[in-house]
């Protein structure tokens, strides 16, 4: 099964919300360097949380037959990053999302519009 690099990022944003991650951001860097064509950003609320996002990323990309070239940060659980070759998925806290800012670092990147299917998943006011 031959997968499209834009459907990966969506299957791995929706895993990601389909564990309560939020404001969930998928950015097209395709255009602006080598490292990857998408990068999916997501906040989470707890060690655990991240951990549990984690999972469910790599079982998804899993069963798309997507192995994963690497993962960082699983331990400390604040910025967990996830390596799919042409997508890249970050996992932060919200401390670590606001400091490393990568909307704006990236901030040339269009960004692919993605709406969780569940009301939780959306940005909420802390």
């Amino acid at each position: 099964m031959t997968v499209r690099i834009l459907d990966m990022a969506l299957a791995a944003a929706l895993a990601a919300s389909d564990k309560k991650a939020r404001d969930v951001l998928i950015l097209d860097i395709a255009e602006l360097t080598p490292l990857a064509d998408y990068f999916v950003i997501c906040t989470v609320n707890s060690g655990t949380q991240s951990e549990a996002v984690a999972r469910a990323i790599t079982d998804r990309m899993d069963e798309l037959g997507i192995a994963c070239k690497g993962i960082e940060g699983l331990q400390a659980a604040r910025w967990v990053l996830l390596d799919f070759g042409d997508v890249v998925i970050h996992v932060f806290r919200p401390e670590e999302r606001e400091f490393y800012h990568l909307e704006r670092l990236w901030g040339d990147a269009h960004a692919i519009p993605f709406e969780s299917p569940d009301p939780a998943g959306k940005a909420v006011d802390e």
